[in-house]
């Protein structure tokens, strides 16, 4: 397929779910776009035919090499960078808005004809965070630069290459004996695998469908079942353990001294407890996508031969 699909971000979660699948549906003219050093040498790695450019979006993006250019021929560009995690306000801010900010500016002057806008079920949760808050701001900014656009909106991911959250859990109750979890444990999510996600933008790009969609899970289980689902997929012999959540908060803030980029922060503890329910639309029907049973992705994501043993960096 001729199309271009300039892809940023690509170095994470989604982009290295996704790019497989553009390529299985016979995208031949894929670019991505990251600046995280050891996570785009794994992309390189395993997608030696998809051309990635090392550089910062909220950066001078024009001169040879830079990321600019590459918008000049686009067809679909996917807005996939995120600054997920940390502790420092204004990394959100860079990565999130003024990234964000310079990156639609160079696609309104090089007439970007079509894009697909990675948001998150977070803007409409009740948490208020850096990552909410600029993850707001990125949204609107997307909306009011008036170019024919879809916005997904997904709920917590988990899937190959999953760095910040059910992948990092998993790996860590390997690691230990007791698994701690805060306060009862009976907080409700809407786990969304990162392979349908990827297949609901591939679909999109197919047909350039625009609108806004809350792409939440299927299934809802709480997040002690979760992490029981996960034992099981893993094989993992930790003992499930719950503790007072003041205790489980005082451990993250101690650990934050020591770790600059914290896998878990006290801010995404709030988000686990603070009670949110998102829509669930038909999207199988919408997308034409079929909706893997949660235990089935589990089962895909931890016991893939290959796929499974790729650790991102944070």
């Amino acid at each position: 397929m001729k199309k271009r699909i300039v892809i940023t971000g690509a170095a994470g979660l989604v982009g290295q779910n996704l790019v497989p699948r553009l390529i299985s549906s016979g995208f031949t003219d894929i670019v991505a776009i990251d600046k995280h050093p050891t996570n785009t040498a794994i992309f390189e790695a395993n997608y030696p035919t998809v051309r990635m450019l090392r550089n910062d979006l909220a950066a001078n993006g024009t001169g040879p090499g830079q990321w600019e250019p590459e918008l000049a021929n686009c067809d679909a560009l996917v807005i996939g960078h995120a600054q997920i995690g940390g502790s420092h306000p204004e990394e959100f801010i860079r990565n999130n808005v003024q990234a964000t900010e310079r990156l639609l500016d160079a696609a309104l002057r090089h007439k970007v004809p079509y894009l697909v806008s990675i948001s998150s079920s977070v803007v409409n949760s009740m948490v208020a965070d850096d990552y909410t808050e600029t993850k707001k701001a990125q949204e609107a900014l997307v909306a009011a630069s008036g170019i024919k656009q879809i916005v997904l909106r997904p709920t917590l991911m988990f899937g190959w290459f999953d760095r910040k959250h059910v992948d990092w859990l998993a790996r860590f109750m390997q690691r230990v004996p007791i698994f701690p979890i805060p306060g009862s444990g009976k907080f409700l999510r809407q786990p969304l695998f990162a392979g349908d996600f990827c297949d609901i933008i591939a679909a999109a790009i197919h047909q350039e469908m625009v609108g806004a969609y809350n792409i939440t899970g299927q299934e809802r289980i709480d997040y002690i079942d979760l992490i029981r689902a996960v034992k099981k997929a893993t094989g993992a012999k930790a003992h499930i353990q719950t503790i007072p959540y003041s205790l489980f908060w005082a451990l993250l803030k101690a650990n934050a001294i020591f770790d600059r980029n914290p896998p878990f922060t006290v801010d995404q503890l709030k988000a686990l407890v603070t009670p949110n329910l998102f829509e669930v639309i038909d999207w199988p029907t919408i997308f034409g996508v079929r909706a893997t049973p949660l235990q089935e992705a589990l089962d895909k994501t931890f016991r893939d031969p290959v796929y499974s043993k790729i650790v991102l960096n944070f």
